[in-house]
This record gives C-alpha cells, sequence and structure tokens, in this order.
C-alpha cells in the first residue's frame, strides 16, 4: 500500500514481518540437561544430555549465546565450546549441592551441578549457532 508521498512502508513492513517469522520458524527446539561432579577439587563426572522436544516449548526468550557451528550438530557445537556454554548456564540459573564429611582427619568433599532439563531454540547459521534459553 502506498503513503500520500508514494513510498512504500506498509508492505515494507508486512514483508519484513513475514520474513521475521519465517526465520523464526526455522528455529530448533531442543530439551537439554547438564550435570557434573566434583569430587575433593577433582573434575569426576560430567553429564550432557541433549534432545529433540516432541512438543513445542512455551515460554519466553531469555538469554542467548552464540557458538561456533559444527555440521549443525548441537551436542558437538556444545562441546568444543565447552567452557563458554559452562558460563552460560550458571548465568541461567545452576543447582549446586555439596556434601562433605571428614572421618579420621581425612577431608572429603562432593559438590554436583545441576542444570535441570531446559528447553532452548537453536539457530543453525553457516558458522554460527545461536542458542536461546526459553523460560
Amino acid at each position: 500500500m502506498r503513503s500520500r508521498d508514494g513510498s512504500n512502508y506498509f508492505s515494507l513492513t508486512i514483508c519484513s514481518l513475514i520474513l521475521f517469522n519465517s526465520l523464526a520458524l526455522n528455529a530448533s527446539e531442543y530439551l537439554i540437561s547438564f550435570r557434573y561432579v566434583v569430587k575433593d577439587a577433582i573434575l569426576y563426572n560430567e553429564k550432557l544430555q541433549i534432545s529433540h522436544t516432541m512438543q513445542k516449548c512455551h515460554g519466553n526468550p531469555t538469554n542467548f549465546i552464540t557458538l561456533q557451528n559444527y555440521d549443525n550438530n548441537l551436542k558437538t557445537t556444545i562441546s568444543k565450546n565447552s567452557e563458554k556454554f559452562i558460563d552460560f548456564v550458571h548465568n541461567l540459573g545452576i543447582e549446586v549441592n555439596h556434601k562433605d564429611k571428614t572421618v579420621n582427619n581425612i577431608y572429603t568433599g562432593t559438590t554436583i551441578l545441576t542444570l535441570k532439563t531446559t528447553c532452548f531454540k537453536v539457530d543453525f547459521n553457516e558458522n554460527l549457532a545461536k542458542i536461546t534459553a526459553l523460560k
């Protein structure tokens, strides 16, 4: 639709909205949970679980991170950029359980860090993956 001065603002706006929505529809949704165990100040176990969602996730996008993309494979992308992803997960909110005990003057301590299963939207480009948390 033309405005009085002859420009096509309305049609440009509609085209940009359609393009934006089509790009948002291409985002894949994943459920990610993360857990690692530190025992006596040594990383003992690390577990990352990723799966496609079977139903659409509901929630508002909160934080996002961009990582270098490796073959459009989310697990490989996260494992190659693990330190950056772990920092991102800490900012989302992570559950910390700590247990320590001393027996015969020997101290042992175990800390378990857990990201409960969270829904993420992932957009893959040629060389970047944008991972957005939904809450």
